[in-house]
């Protein structure tokens, strides 16, 4: 099956085909035949020279598309000729002969459709994880706090007409609501100013030993999530939410008391388009945009050389960390809830591998096999606890946030699944996570996740990662997870487990008990 997300994967000769293809109104069943038998053409070239080419990871999207398209030719040639020899032993008399090779011929068709709703995943995913059983340490002044807030009134996009993102499908007054019910409901407190004294004199008092709150000169670092974009034209995929970002600016700077030209927003491998610059740089002129290639007002990314290296040896690895995190007092990190090729989903933790010196172009990096769980289930070193538990990254970060506005089943594309479970009842999602525990929030968001989308691709062991991060100091893959590598192993950075039911949505701090998560539902009318 040919699907938008391992379209999306494919070289762009071929993904301009398509496109072409499609303007052309060509029927599905010919652009299906086609884009098949571009993927098969380029698999075999690009692999028969080199065998070792089946390995990566276009040649894993391609394998699929292949395997599907000659099935289905052998499925259509087959069928075909059993019934071709069907009608020849009715007309020849011979009415077992006959009813044998019509069976033939629906077993042949059946065998196909059964082959593609397995590579559309359309059957129920097999739950594989037990509730309610909490592993690692909670974090937060209220450990294990996720708070999910839930706004109705943000979205309005009919999925057709315009983008997504445009101020007349999305209320900046109540996305600027949801922001601030968010951060109080976090803390306990009952003005955002007073929210942030709290996060940040927490975070000083935690990890500085120091009783202050933010102090004049101190620097933020908010990494954003821009990982489908191409230029600074802006598009209509799935990428951070303008109103959100700007909904955070004003209340840092007007609540939390942080001078515009101490905030950098950063995506050091990708763009950041002009629907996020314009609108926030207008109101905001002194507040530093950074991304990877620079220009139209926004700072090149520079890195630190060698100031990230993971806890494994990599044959090839990136290891510049950019400039503007590693000079930050302070990280927030704004992750997008969406779902993901190879992992699952893509959420805080996989957000932060934006902020090495990667390409933008995916296929010229030297990728590791750290960011996948493995398909069967085995443990494995994860990439995940080394970004979590960097110094420079997890560990400067006094706030995750998810933006669940829209969100998307896949890692690409224009947001177009809205949510059937109570309370989205088939609309847009509408919702913020937030939490000072990097684990919890990914756990909670993972459940919404695997609830909605139970037949994205990878949703199997997903929670592996988020079980290496709570007990990295003592993982069940084994490994040993040091990114400063300097002989410290990371202790666990934060607690992890399932909700008791998608109805409920209890975890065990909600059923009374010390441990665990606990999550904090707002329902704003």
């Amino acid at each position: 099956m040919i699907t938008e997300e391992r379209i999306q994967k494919l070289p762009e000769w071929i993904k301009r085909t398509l496109i072409f293809l499609r303007r052309m109104k060509v029927p599905g069943t010919m652009v299906y035949i086609l884009i098949s038998l571009l993927a098969t053409i380029w698999f075999l070239v690009r692999v028969i020279p080199k065998p070792a080419r089946a390995t990566y990871p276009c040649m894993q999207v391609a394998a699929p598309i292949m395997s599907g398209f000659v099935i289905w030719i052998l499925a259509i040639t087959g069928s075909a000729y059993a019934f071709k020899k069907a009608k020849g032993k009715l007309l020849e008399a011979r009415y077992f002969a006959a009813a044998s090779f019509a069976a033939l011929a629906l077993f042949v068709g059946t065998l196909y459709t059964l082959q593609s709703d397995a590579k559309t995943g359309t059957g129920t995913l097999d739950v594989w994880y037990k509730p309610n059983i909490p592993l690692g340490v909670a974090k937060g002044m209220y450990p294990g706090r996720v708070v999910w807030s839930h706004n109705p009134k943000i979205a309005s996009w009919d999925g057709k007409t315009g983008f997504w993102w445009d101020d007349n499908y999305n209320n900046q007054k109540e996305t600027d609501k949801l922001l601030k019910e968010t951060l109080t409901r976090l803390t306990n407190k009952q003005t955002e100013k007073a929210a942030w004294d709290k996060l940040f004199s927490f975070y000083n008092k935690t990890t500085r030993n120091k009783d202050q709150g933010y102090k004049t000169g101190e620097k933020i670092a908010i990494k954003i999530n821009m990982n489908n974009t191409d230029a600074h034209e802006s598009n209509n995929r799935i990428n951070a939410n303008p109103q959100l970002i700007l909904s955070l600016l004003s209340s840092l700077v007007s609540e939390g008391g942080v001078p515009q030209e101490q905030i950098t927003v950063a995506d050091p491998s990708r763009f950041i388009t002009n629907n996020i610059f314009e609108k926030c740089h207008t109101i905001f002129p002194k507040v530093h945009f950074v991304d990877h290639n620079g220009g139209d007002g926004r700072l090149k990314a520079t890195f630190v050389e060698n100031g990230f290296i993971y806890s494994y040896d990599f044959e090839k690895q990136t290891r510049g960390l950019a400039t503007c995190f590693a000079e930050a007092d302070y990280v927030i990190n704004m992750a997008l809830m969406k779902g993901h090729v190879s992992q699952g989903v893509t959420l805080s933790s996989k957000n932060f591998f934006g902020c090495i010196d990667i390409e933008t172009d995916w296929r010229k990096n030297a990728h590791c096999s750290g960011f996948s769980q493995s398909r069967e289930g085995k443990r494995q070193y994860s990439v995940y606890p080394d970004f979590m538990g960097h110094k420079d990254l997890g560990a400067k970060t006094i706030l995750f946030l998810i933006d669940g506005i829209y969100g998307n089943k896949f890692v690409d594309g224009i947001p177009e699944y809205k949510w059937a479970l109570s309370p989205f009842n088939n609309q847009w999602p509408n919702s913020l996570f937030a939490s000072q525990d990097g684990v919890a929030i990914e756990s909670v968001v993972l459940d919404f996740a695997i609830t909605e989308w139970p037949d994205a691709p990878d949703m199997m062991y997903s929670d592996y990662a988020m079980e290496e991060m709570a007990l990295a100091n003592d993982p069940p893959s084994g490994a040993v997870y040091d990114p400063e590598r300097d002989g410290t192993k990371l202790n666990s950075l934060g607690i992890t487990e399932h909700w008791n039911n998608p109805i409920d949505k209890k975890y065990s701090r909600n059923l009374g008990k010390n441990n665990g998560i606990e999550l904090v539902p707002v329902e704003l009318k």
